[in-house]
């Protein structure tokens, strides 16, 4: 499980706060052969996020349109939060079928600017 403060950290450890970076979902599925590994299974940009005070959530939503989340839009309302709101959970919204996802991991693609969020089914 990962949180805002987690998030925060790696943005600024491992892209530098780069504001141009765009926010990217990256799915994993379990490796059928072995559930120790897993495989990729797509990308998309992540389009909207909103901090969800009543279930202690920061949510990501993939709704399918040209908007793109960068983390120039992303860090400044994070960085002023209050130091309950930084251990809300970071969750994401693909679709109807794969809703509330948790978030299990970080990465970056220097090349193409973005900054990934991995989730898994």
């Amino acid at each position: 499980m990962k949180y805002i403060i987690d998030l925060i950290e790696d943005v600024r450890e491992e892209i530098g706060n780069q504001e141009d970076f765009v926010l990217t979902a990256m799915l994993l599925k379990e490796n059928p052969e072995d559930s120790e590994k897993l495989t990729y299974a797509g990308e998309a940009a992540l389009n909207i996020f909103n901090i969800d005070t009543s279930n202690k959530q920061l949510k990501f939503k993939i709704d399918g349109s040209q908007s793109r989340i960068t983390v120039g839009e992303l860090i400044p309302p994070l960085l002023i939060l209050d130091m309950d709101a930084m251990m809300y959970e970071l969750r994401m919204d693909i679709n109807v079928q794969y809703s509330n996802m948790e978030i299990v991991g970080f990465g970056k693609n220097d090349e193409e600017k973005k900054y990934i969020l991995f989730i898994k089914i």
